[in-house]
């Protein structure tokens, strides 16, 4: 298990949770499939497997779960094909047009005829809640999904004052920066990626792929008004990602360490522990891994974009 998006969260107030207190909750909404009207249902499964009726994971004070939307497929130009054959039917027996509301009846005649008999298609994400920083990190990069997974939360515990982070320096500024000047923390580097976006009001685009980011050509791009919006990074030589200019990484994963070369250096949790691992204690060591990486990239990012803006925060927490 690694998470390969982040989108990630500020509580606006400390949260208590506890293992037994989560799991009875989750279980007040478990994911049962679409029913025969339905076109989506959305609830909780286990992390360890359909199997298992632990719907948590926790280890110090982090608690995984695991959602799971199942839609009907029911394509448009479907419903529109028996539609346009329906109606066709309709005029020539009777001799009238089908208009307005006789048509949209039809419409929705149709769709619960085909309900039933469309295939479906299931798709899992999770996240965590890290109660001792107040983050909530998800496993997505699509602003949609994370809200429905939010939204799902906040209806299974009854309460959930999360909102995107606020940094006192906007992370666009200082990514721009970096790019621009090729100055920035020893423990990072660039890598070989850059989106950039014209900051007037024509929104110019430009994507730089497999490219050395010094090249003048990417610098001519900024002397033009060009600002960054997502730049491929690499951090502390062990993680690689994609961040965007509202702090959600894409594409995160491990760099290979040379554990010859540097016998203190993290290696992943697959090699120190037992080859006769089970499913479960696997699950649990690389969670353990995931909280820990995460843990020191996000508080690392909080510092190089100067700082959480407490002062919104509070603002936000009285327009609750």
């Amino acid at each position: 298990m690694w998470f390969k998006n982040v989108h990630f969260y500020r509580f606006l107030k400390p949260i208590t949770l506890t293992e037994q207190i989560l799991q009875d909750r989750l279980k007040t909404a478990l994911f049962r499939p679409c029913g025969q009207l339905e076109m989506e249902s959305t609830g909780w499964v286990s992390p360890f497997g359909r199997e298992s009726e632990a719907f948590t994971l926790a280890y110090q004070g982090c608690f995984l779960v695991t959602a799971k939307r199942q839609e009907r497929l029911l394509p448009a130009s479907v419903v529109q094909e028996v539609l346009a054959e329906r109606i066709e039917a309709i005029e020539m027996r009777e001799q009238r047009r089908v208009r307005g509301k006789e048509k949209k009846a039809l419409q929705e005649e149709i769709i619960r005829e085909l309900i039933p008999q469309a295939f479906t298609r299931s798709q899992k994400m999770q996240a965590y809640i890290d109660t001792k920083n107040g983050w909530l990190i998800l496993n997505t990069s699509n602003r949609k999904k994370a809200q429905d997974m939010i939204q799902l939360l906040r209806q299974t515990l009854g309460t959930l004052p999360v909102v995107v982070p606020q940094f006192k320096h906007p992370p666009a500024t200082v990514l721009t920066q970096w790019l621009a000047t090729q100055d920035y923390p020893s423990d990072f580097a660039l890598a070989d990626a850059c989106q950039l976006v014209d900051t007037g009001t024509e929104g110019a685009t430009v994507s730089c792929r497999h490219q050395d980011l010094s090249a003048e050509e990417v610098h001519g791009h900024l002397k033009a008004g060009k600002a960054v919006n997502r730049l491929a990074l690499i951090w502390a030589d062990r993680l690689s990602f994609v961040i965007d200019e509202e702090c959600v990484i894409k594409r995160l994963q491990m760099e290979e360490i040379d554990t010859d070369a540097d016998q203190s250096s993290e290696v992943s949790v697959q090699e120190t522990l037992p080859h006769a691992i089970n499913d479960a204690q696997q699950l649990e060591a690389d969670f353990i891994l995931l909280t820990a990486e995460l843990t020191a990239l996000i508080q690392r990012l909080i510092v190089v974009f100067g700082g959480e803006n407490e002062a919104a925060y509070q603002q936000m927490e009285q327009s609750v």
